[in-house]
């Protein structure tokens, strides 16, 4: 999985250049096998880096733009609808018709990995079946192949046309990540790099060598190989303490569900440390839990993320009350 995960972060910097953050955290969910929502501009390489993970993975993908009036079948396959006569009860064709519907599966249901371009502007029936999918990686008994779902939006702003995701389909996305344009935010040697590359190159998505692995093709049972010690869970704990505590966030202002910060969590850490080459979770893994709390909890809470991280980070020893010893 390291070669794996090395090759692929090898073709995003080939052709993107900065986005650290992005990269790190569309790898850390196609180990975890969990799925991604980013946010951000027009032309700051959303989708590009999607689509080059797909093909740097070598993995099947699906690409779909959402519009307004997106149709559940656009997502799924298509329905082929068959007419035959009705039997009578005497064995015989009877007057009746019976009319039958069948779905050929294709789309979302056929794939490893999915680019969901533009979702906050899916309207709400194709929607709330889609993050169904996304949850169960199942449809009327359909097994998806899914991997990884890779979802993006522009700013929910009144300019964009779109309309925000609330925060419990957010939740469907266990990383989630905001990107910005190098110009915006200044970051002019980037800048600069992006503009000497492209001076001689042309970006071909269809010459993207990928790296065939056997990997994804298994469980996901590797991540049982990854240790993690009882002091890892202990300022995993105390993290979340804290921003209980602390920032006084519950129900009415985050969503800090189980489900994401007692269970994805550990997984993305376990996936940071096999990125690293490790077989365990050290402390410095817990900086990846600053890509799950982008829009679960405030935005000035999570504007200190880095330095709530890293105070649980350096500590040299984590006690922590009123836990079991």
């Amino acid at each position: 999985m390291l070669k794996t995960a090395a090759q692929i972060k090898d073709v995003l910097d080939r052709y993107v250049i900065g986005h650290d953050d992005i990269k790190e955290g569309i790898l850390l969910a196609l180990i975890a096998r969990e799925h991604v929502y980013i946010e951000g501009a027009p032309g700051t390489a959303k989708t590009m880096l999607a689509e080059l993970t797909a093909k740097a993975a070598d993995l099947s993908f699906y690409f779909y733009q959402f519009h307004r009036d997106t149709r559940l079948s656009e997502l799924i396959g298509d329905y082929i609808i068959t007419r035959q006569k009705e039997e009578g009860s005497d064995g015989n064709s009877g007057d009746g018709e019976l009319i039958r519907q069948k779905l050929v599966p294709g789309g979302i249901l056929t794939t490893q990995i999915a680019v969901l371009d533009d979702i906050t502007r899916a309207p709400g029936e194709a929607l709330n079946i889609l993050l169904r999918l996304l949850n169960e990686r199942e449809y009327k008994g359909i097994s998806l192949p899914l991997i990884t779902a890779i979802a993006t939006s522009n700013p929910t702003q009144d300019d964009y046309y779109n309309e925000p995701l609330d925060l419990a389909n957010l939740d469907r996305f266990a990383i989630q990540l905001r990107t910005g344009g190098l110009i915006t935010r200044s970051s002019w040697d980037e800048a600069m790099d992006v503009m000497n590359y492209y001076i001689d190159h042309i970006y071909d998505k269809d010459s993207v060598e990928g790296y065939h692995t056997e990997t994804f093709d298994r469980p996901i049972d590797y991540l049982l190989k990854i240790h993690v010690s009882d002091d890892i869970r202990r300022r995993l704990m105390a993290f979340l303490n804290r921003l209980v505590e602390e920032f006084h966030l519950d129900e009415s202002n985050s969503l800090l569900t189980d489900r994401t910060f007692l269970v994805k969590a550990v997984n993305v850490m376990k996936s940071k440390a096999i990125i690293e080459g490790r077989q365990e979770v050290i402390p410095s893994d817990l900086m990846v839990l600053k890509y799950m709390t982008t829009f679960r909890v405030p935005e000035d809470v999570h504007q200190r993320m880095e330095e709530i991280l890293s105070d649980i980070i350096e500590k040299k020893k984590m006690s922590f009350p009123n836990m079991r010893n």
